[in-house]
């Protein structure tokens, strides 16, 4: 039942009952396979480093980036932005030129680095009701681009450097898929005629836009500082959501790692995720041309964070058994995807769409994986 936007249901259901099944069915077997207090203790443990090495990080970076775009904002720069690339934007992504800035920042830092931009009442008034949610999957789509590119290029691999920047036209591709698919439901829920509301209620005059008061000097500094308190409520608002889902993807993904044994310390896992990629590979290897099939782990992996999926790569390569196409589709689809089950609802969240969360994980699933294919089509056209 609904009313006003509020869903009620029976207070007893179905739910319940098939909800704790699921739930202790879970983790009975990962606590046979691990051991209880090992079990227990990998989550601590991985929850406290998640936050410490990972939510940390990325709130520096949205501090930065906040800091970053705050200052573009002020002095015009996501202005000139829109105006010289709305003619690419709106047709490719069906967003404003503006949105290229935030592509930008992602591919520099980190896929909550657009968040910033979207508190921006300079950046917010160029955007439909139906255009803001998609900011999710087009700055997950470039998260940590500069990163993944360059270390994939570093890699001892024939044909490492092409294989990544083939990667980067297949996470492109994703990109739009992505988009696309989000922004034809997001259209359907929120109309196409609305514009986002702006906390800045007076009218701003055409062709104009609002600044600070006071000399060129005074007006960055303080543009700097509050683009900087912006970045650190967004690093604030993604800590539940990386430490909750990311936990759960590592201890669904990983190993015994070097200990050899279950011994309770973090990012321990069940390896069952890869388990599940195995048992699909017949149909996954045809689409992407991977040359092994424990290749399939690293897509698994960069659900959760692209950072370990990296890592992967590193220690196949070291060991000799991927090529060129397995580096472009690694590439494509780990800077596609970036973690985005780690992030994406928290980011939903801060935007204050949290109705539209699931479109918005399926449209990336989608994106991610056209964006795999892409890499390994454009591949084998030129190799």
């Amino acid at each position: 039942m609904k009313d006003n936007n509020k869903v009620y249901k029976n207070e007893i259901g179905w739910e319940a009952p098939i909800f704790l099944l699921v739930f202790f069915g879970l983790f009975i077997y990962i606590g046979r396979v691990m051991g209880g207090t090992n079990m227990i203790k990998t989550m601590m443990n991985t929850a406290f480093d998640l936050l410490i090495n990972v939510c940390f990080f990325l709130m520096a970076v949205s501090v930065l980036a906040g800091g970053v775009s705050s200052i573009f904002s002020e002095f015009g720069v996501i202005a000139l932005i829109n105006k010289g690339l709305s003619a690419i934007m709106k047709p490719v992504y069906d967003l404003p030129g503006a949105s290229s800035l935030g592509m930008l920042n992602c591919f520099m830092s980190d896929n909550p680095a657009i968040l910033t931009l979207a508190h921006d009442d300079n950046f917010r008034k160029y955007f439909k009701k139906y255009q803001m949610p998609a900011l999710t999957n087009l700055g997950t789509a470039f998260g940590m681009g500069l990163i993944i590119v360059t270390s994939m290029m570093a890699l001892p691999v024939k044909g490492a450097v092409p294989g990544a920047l083939i990667g980067f036209l297949g996470a492109v591709v994703g990109s739009i898929v992505s988009v696309r698919i989000m922004i034809h439901k997001t259209k359907k829920y929120y109309g196409t005629e609305d514009y986002v509301e702006c906390s800045n209620i007076e009218a701003i005059p055409e062709r104009k836009r609002k600044v600070r008061e006071g000399s060129i000097g005074s007006r960055f500094i303080q543009a700097l500082l509050d683009g900087g308190k912006v970045g650190v409520d967004m690093g604030v608002a993604i800590i539940p959501g990386v430490v909750l889902i990311c936990t759960m993807v590592i201890l669904l993904t990983n190993g015994t790692g070097d200990a050899g044994v279950y011994n309770g310390t973090a990012n321990q896992g069940v390896g069952l995720l890869p388990v599940i990629g195995e048992k699909l590979s017949f149909i996954l290897t045809p689409l992407f041309g991977f040359s092994t099939p424990k290749a399939i782990s690293i897509p698994i992996t960069a659900l959760g964070s692209s950072g370990a999926a990296i890592g992967m790569v590193s220690d196949m390569a070291t060991k000799g058994i991927i090529n060129g196409n397995d580096i472009a589709v690694f590439t494509s689809i780990c800077m596609c995807w970036s973690g985005y089950l780690s992030t994406h609802i928290a980011m939903m969240d801060a935007l204050d769409t949290k109705e539209m969360t699931g479109n918005a994980i399926l449209s990336h699933t989608i994106g991610g994986l056209c964006g795999g294919i892409a890499a390994h089509i454009i591949w084998g056209l030129l190799f």
